[in-house]
């Protein structure tokens, strides 16, 4: 489980990346490029498209360093970000095109796909962005299958505690239905035009 990248580190980077480091965006992909893959892929269902949309999303980084803004959240939330809005907009061009040349389905259908994995991106997002101790509770719970008090045990921290950070993870994870990831609602990336 990867920890919370410090904010000093984030303007560091940025700072790096803007002078042309091709160290830091070395050392930015060393770091993030699994979960850049892991998220397109959960999108996309394909690893070929989820190798483009990563390499989109690192020159998308490489390319414009100034597009981050350490006050709207960690570079991992932001690298979250763009890997979604990037990899949504693949798969809507990748539905569209496959609609078209088999003339098979209609533009709900198109829409109804491009909704169900918007949905499961803005989840991927939520979880990404939630802090450590969130992320590490809802992991313990979910993936181990551990109830609050062996969660609890398991991170060192009280019972109320436990129940405290998976209560508020499942209520972030639970807009992931209601607030999804919608094309045009954030600020230009890959596959974008400002």
């Amino acid at each position: 489980m990867a920890k919370d990248t410090p904010p000093r580190w984030d303007r560091r980077m940025q700072q790096r990346l803007a002078r042309g480091e091709a160290a830091a965006l070395g050392e930015l992909y060393d770091r993030f490029a699994s979960l850049v893959h892991n998220q397109a892929y959960r999108v996309l269902d394909d690893d070929d498209a989820a190798d483009q949309v990563t390499r989109e999303v690192f020159g998308y980084v490489w390319e414009n360093p100034d597009a981050y803004d350490t006050k709207q959240g960690s570079m991992r939330a932001w690298m979250a970000r763009l890997t979604n809005r990037q990899a949504l907009h693949r798969l809507r061009e990748q539905e569209a095109a496959a609609q078209s040349e088999s003339g098979a389905g209609t533009a709900e259908e198109l829409e109804q796909k491009v909704r169900r994995a918007s949905v499961a991106a803005r989840a991927d997002y939520i979880v990404t962005s939630m802090p450590a101790p969130l992320r590490a509770a809802l992991e313990l719970a979910y993936h181990q299958r551990r109830d609050y008090r062996q969660t609890a045990a398991d991170l060192g921290v009280t019972e109320d505690e436990a129940r405290r950070r998976l209560r508020l993870g499942l209520q972030l994870l639970s807009t992931a239905n209601t607030r999804a990831l919608v094309e045009g609602s954030s600020p230009p990336g890959p596959g974008r035009t400002p």
